[in-house]
């Protein structure tokens, strides 16, 4: 086809816009379409048109779980927003591992002192109670590609469940993780030192998979990610704790639930006092440990 011929070629020329040249299709009707009419869909583009007949064609239970989670009646599209709990998250762990850094400079090890060693939180051991163990592995971190890939990961993650769940919601859910994965620790690898905020990054997408589904999203992506990261958990073995990646993926997965089920206005007290049931269930499995190793 000669040059003359490809400027005359409508196809060529995005179908509301013909004076602008594109190459992008819309997914759904295949006509051209220019940047300033593209809309990011699950895999492609779609058009403005297309995009209002797919929203016209939500089902009963996609508009209620609009109306639940979205901000000011728009759609129920997932996208980043301001987070400001994720940021705080990144910028206090950073600075913890550059902290610990310093410190091993001295002969000091903050990861020795806050990492999640579970004989230190049973007395009876002779090794002291330490109970703020179960949550400060969030802060430490074995090494530079250890923390810059959860630090990525909080980053993505965060800035969609942040904006949807809320501030105070979204730190709940992270630490709710991070104590699952402690938890799992204690009573599937009782020995084991454990840095690190896998955990809460598990359950991070635990809680991200049932909120997706409520929204009527497919979670198809997250799962696979997730089920990637738990087998290399269990092909590498000692230098990646699976046992806090289930624990994390289960406690956030049952928030996740707490949260999907009680977003209507009055139900802020039942939230909370379901969430808190999850947190004493977790501690409450802490007295396992104790008979399982016979102590």
């Amino acid at each position: 086809m000669s040059t003359t011929d490809f400027s005359r070629n409508p196809e060529n020329f995005c179908y509301r816009h013909p004076d602008r040249m594109s190459f992008a299709l819309c997914q759904r009707c295949q006509r051209t379409i220019c940047p300033e009419c593209q809309t990011q869909a699950a895999v492609g583009v779609i058009c403005p048109e297309c995009l209002r007949d797919q929203k016209r064609a939500r089902t009963p239970a996609q508009k209620r779980a609009d109306r639940r989670w979205g901000r000011g009646g728009g759609g129920v599209a997932v996208v980043p927003g301001r987070a400001p709990v994720t940021t705080w998250i990144l910028g206090i762990t950073a600075g913890m591992f550059l902290l610990d850094l310093l410190a091993g400079l001295t002969g000091f090890s903050l990861s020795s002192l806050l990492s999640f060693w579970a004989p230190a939180l049973y007395p009876q051991l002779g090794v002291g109670f330490e109970p703020w163990r179960l949550l400060t592995p969030l802060l430490v971190h074995s090494g530079f590609l250890h923390i810059a890939l959860n630090l990525l990961s909080i980053w993505v993650i965060g800035r969609l469940l942040e904006p949807m769940l809320g501030p105070w919601r979204f730190l709940a859910l992270y630490l709710v993780g991070g104590l699952g994965g402690s938890v799992a620790v204690a009573l599937l690898a009782f020995g084991t030192p454990v840095v690190g905020a896998s955990g809460a990054l598990f359950g991070m997408l635990g809680a991200l998979v049932v909120i997706g589904r409520q929204l009527g999203g497919n979670v198809t992506g997250i799962l696979v990610l997730l089920g990637i990261n738990l087998v290399i958990g269990f092909l590498v073995p000692g230098s990646i704790s699976w046992q806090a990646h289930v624990g994390g993926l289960i406690a956030g997965t049952a928030v996740g639930f707490v949260y999907s089920r009680t977003r209507r206005p009055g139900q802020t007290r039942q939230q909370v006092a379901l969430v808190a049931l999850v947190v004493v269930a977790l501690i409450g499995l802490l007295a396992l440990p104790p008979v399982i190793q016979g102590f």
